[in-house]
């Protein structure tokens, strides 16, 4: 029996992925496996490294009978001839920032790529160095000019390079903090909410006009998963995000007001950890909703024009800045009943003349809606 024998292993951020490559006699290939949490939700994602015997003239039906992992043909292989096994110390694996996809690096060279949003579908999706003609185990990886996941590859490891130096986050700490400050004045508190991990990430505390305000900066450093899926080429208009909460002082003490706040701090981790995504009209549940509410919705949209501003942008992208304002349980539902339900949810409060500043106020929805 075949023996396969792991030889590179290395988890996402927030460990809801596992990179591995595996090799035996026969073959070497790189999969994307999901932690035990999402096996229900994402199926595991492989790609052809390398044939290490002969390139055979016909597909390898029998080792997929035996559920061995096959050769690939020879119509598709850059090199007919065994090649020899892949040396672990030679590999390197480099996650995409959005954390649900992964390159692999062999030796300095980019020998494959598995692209984030292929986790999202059915289809197998995958690039191998190897590989000259797209087949069911993989497509050609071919070069920067050629492919972007390949260019996307070579950036993402320039990235964590940077990072790595140590050197980054202090401007774009102080270039956030002095968005904000320019919008509602000085920051008056400042919380840490990345628990001393990567990303850095902190919400600062303003008050404004009789208004607590509180901002997240940090979170637009990633983007966040699903979104290259679900938009395509419209991807980085919708991919990067930093969470905001305003709170009347007349209605709530500063006390109260941060405690409430602190679901931005749980709010921020979530792309993350769940493998998926924060946008408009989005709802969240929240232990630290005030009284008579259940959680918050997420909008730009209830700020309207004189309470949104333009952040700083990441990599050249835009970053959207989404407000949190509480939701009662029948809004929620109201919310998630419907594709389109948080627009809709959002449009009600609009016309009610509820914004993105929490005061109390009357349900907009009836329960049984």
């Amino acid at each position: 029996m075949t023996q396969s024998h792991l030889i590179a292993e290395v988890t996402n951020q927030q460990q809801t992925l596992t990179a591995v490559i595996e090799q035996d006699e026969r073959a070497a290939y790189f999969y994307i496996w999901p932690a035990e949490p999402f096996r229900s939700r994402f199926a595991v994602r492989g790609c052809w490294l390398r044939n290490l015997l002969p390139a055979p003239q016909q597909e390898d039906r029998q080792a997929m009978a035996q559920g061995i992992a096959p050769l690939l043909s020879a119509e598709y292989c850059r090199t007919l001839e065994a090649e020899p096994p892949l040396d672990p110390a030679a590999l390197k694996i480099i996650w995409e920032p959005s954390d649900d996809g992964a390159a692999v690096w062999y030796q300095g060279q980019l020998l494959a790529v598995i692209p984030g949003w292929s986790l999202y579908q059915q289809e197998q999706v995958s690039f191998s160095a190897g590989c000259i003609k797209e087949n069911r185990l993989t497509a050609p990886l071919g070069s920067a000019s050629t492919n972007q996941y390949y260019a996307q590859a070579e950036k993402h490891r320039h990235f964590w390079r940077d990072w790595h130096d140590g050197h980054l986050w202090e401007p774009l700490q102080n270039e956030m903090l002095q968005c904000y400050e320019a919008q509602f004045g000085a920051s008056v508190k400042y919380y840490a909410i990345d628990q001393g991990q990567w990303p850095p990430m902190a919400i600062s505390q303003h008050y404004h006009q009789g208004v607590w305000y509180f901002l997240t900066l940090g979170m637009g450093i990633r983007p966040m998963p699903w979104v290259d899926f679900l938009y395509e080429d419209l991807a980085p208009q919708y991919r990067r995000t930093e969470l905001a909460m305003a709170i009347d002082a007349e209605v709530m003490t500063e006390e109260n007001a941060v405690q409430m706040a602190s679901a931005l701090a749980g709010f921020a981790h979530l792309p993350w950890a769940r493998l998926s995504w924060l946008g408009e009209g989005h709802t969240l549940e929240s232990s630290v909703a005030p009284v008579g509410f259940e959680g918050f919705i997420l909008s730009g949209a209830l700020a309207r024009d004189a309470g949104q501003f333009a952040l700083p942008k990441r990599e050249g992208e835009k970053v959207n800045l989404l407000w949190s304002a509480p939701i009662t349980t029948a809004e929620r539902e109201f919310a998630q009943a419907d594709e389109n339900g948080g627009y809709q949810l959002v449009a009600r409060l609009l016309q009610y003349g509820s914004g993105h500043i929490f005061r109390p106020r009357q349900q907009v929805v009836e329960s049984d809606e």
